[in-house]
């Protein structure tokens, strides 16, 4: 999944190696934490300023790509 995104991003160097979103160091799966717990998009970019709603609405797009492919 993502594999060569711009999106996401995994370096051993940073974060020990977990999926972070792109030039920051906030683990992808923290969005879908916070999604999880019924927090908005905005809720999520307040509290991880680096991460840009772009970067955002490209996950969650690629994601749902991923499931379409999985589910045809």
């Amino acid at each position: 999944m993502l594999k060569g995104s711009l999106i996401i991003t995994r370096s051993p160097e940073i974060m020990g190696g977990t999926p972070v979103f792109a030039g920051t160091r906030v683990p992808a799966m923290t969005l879908f934490d916070y999604l999880k717990a019924g927090e908005s998009i905005d809720d999520f970019l307040d509290g991880f300023p680096t991460v840009t709603r772009e970067q955002v609405i490209a996950l969650l797009e690629e994601v749902g790509k991923e499931l379409a492919g999985r589910v045809a």
